[in-house]
């Protein structure tokens, strides 16, 4: 069995690998690394997520929560993401479905 801290690096490890200006979503992490649901990739992402491009996972309708919506709009547009008129992204023009991380060493 892994250890739970294995589930943290590989969510971090997906969201690394979403190219600048397109997004995936907490359902799409989570399919990726497969195993739990969207809302346990945003706890791992609201715990640990700082250190990696978290403007980059969004809600699946393009959505980030207000809490995030200035500092995210900022890399947006630094990335040249596709926006909609609302200011959500444009998920048929940016979301890309992330590949599984490479399988690490059992504990």
């Amino acid at each position: 069995m892994r250890h739970p801290e294995d589930y943290v690096e590989d969510v971090l490890t997906v969201v690394e690998s979403v190219p600048p200006g397109r997004v995936t979503t907490y359902g799409a992490v989570a399919r990726a690394v497969g195993v739990f649901g969207p809302r346990r990739v945003g706890n791992v992402m609201a715990e640990h997520g700082g250190g990696v491009p978290w403007w980059r996972v969004v809600r699946a309708d393009g959505s980030l929560p207000p809490s995030h919506d200035g500092r995210a709009r900022e890399a947006y547009e630094l990335e040249g993401t596709p926006l909609r008129p609302s200011g959500a992204v444009d998920m048929v023009s940016a979301f890309v479905e992330p590949d599984p991380p490479a399988p690490g060493p059992a504990h």
